[in-house]
C-alpha cells in the first residue's frame, strides 16, 4: 500500500481557491500529481497562487454568472476530481436578513455547487471515466448558530444536494460527499475569533478543545477524493473535533 495519496495523471478542479482551504487544497493535489485548475473571483489571488504552485492553470470567474461558469469551465476540462469550496458568509440576524445577501448566499453556497457539478459530472459521464466529488459544507449545516440564519440554511441545503448527488451519479461511478468543518484556522479565522471571549464560547462546546486546521481539513478532502475511500459516497465528514456530540 502506498504511504502518502497520489493523484498522479488525474485533473482535477477546485472552486474558491484563491484563499484559505481551496488554495491548500490546490496545492496538496498538485503537489501529490494531480493537473489542477484552479479558479477563484479574485485574479491577484490567482496570480500568487501560481506563483507558490507554477504548474497550477487557473481561472477567474464569478460563480454566480451561470453562463460564464458554462463556457469556461466546460472549455477547460474534463477533470475526474472536483472540490466545490467556494462559499460566501453574508452573517445577519434573522429579523435584518435581506434579499440581496440571501440571492448572493444561494448563488454561490448552493447554486454555483449545483451547476459546476452538472458540468464536471456531464464530461466524466461523457468520458466513461469514474470520478469524485467533495463539497466543502459546515457543521453549521446541522446546528443552529446565531446570526447564521442563511449561512445555516444554504448549507444544509448543500448536504442534500450532495445526497441526491451521490444516489443519481453513483450509478455513473462519481462519488459525491461532504467535509463538514468547525471554525478553521484560515487566516481570515484567525481574525475572526481572536477574541479570546468570542472563540472561548465556542471552544467549550468542542470536546477535543480546539478549533480545526487548515490541514485537518484538507487531509480530509484528499482521502473522500482518492481510491481509499472507494466505497464511500453520499457521506458528511464531521471535521468538529466533536461540536455536534456536545
Amino acid at each position: 500500500m502506498e504511504p502518502h495519496l497520489s493523484f498522479r495523471g488525474r485533473r482535477a478542479l477546485v472552486t474558491g481557491a484563491g484563499k484559505g482551504i481551496g488554495r491548500a487544497v490546490a496545492v496538496a493535489l498538485s503537489r501529490a500529481g494531480a493537473r489542477v485548475t484552479a479558479l477563484s473571483r479574485t485574479a491577484a489571488d490567482l496570480e500568487s497562487l501560481t506563483r507558490e504552485c507554477p504548474g497550477i492553470e487557473i481561472l477567474c470567474l464569478d460563480l454566480a454568472d451561470w453562463e460564464a461558469v458554462e463556457a469556461a469551465v466546460g472549455a477547460a476540462g474534463p477533470f475526474e476530481l472536483l472540490v466545490n469550496n467556494a462559499a460566501v458568509a453574508e452573517l445577519q440576524s434573522f429579523l435584518k436578513v435581506t434579499r440581496s445577501a440571501l440571492q448572493r448566499s444561494l448563488d454561490v453556497n448552493f447554486g454555483a455547487v449545483l451547476h459546476v457539478s452538472q458540468i464536471v459530472a456531464r464530461q466524466m459521464i461523457a468520458q466513461g471515466v469514474p470520478g469524485a466529488i467533495v463539497n466543502v459544507s459546515s457543521q453549521a449545516s446541522k446546528r443552529a448558530l446565531k446570526d447564521h440564519a442563511v449561512y445555516c440554511s444554504t448549507k444544509s441545503a448543500l448536504d442534500m444536494l450532495s445526497k441526491v448527488m451521490a444516489m443519481e451519479l453513483g450509478p455513473h461511478k462519481i462519488r459525491v460527499n461532504t467535509v463538514n468543518p468547525t471554525v478553521v484556522m484560515t487566516d481570515m479565522g484567525r481574525i475572526n475569533w481572536s477574541d479570546p471571549q468570542k472563540s472561548a464560547a465556542m471552544i467549550n462546546r468542542i470536546p477535543l478543545g480546539k478549533f480545526a486546521e487548515v490541514d485537518d481539513v484538507v487531509n480530509s478532502i484528499l482521502f473522500l477524493l482518492s481510491d481509499k475511500s472507494a466505497m464511500t459516497t453520499g457521506s458528511s465528514l464531521m471535521i468538529d473535533g466533536g461540536f455536534l456530540v456536545s
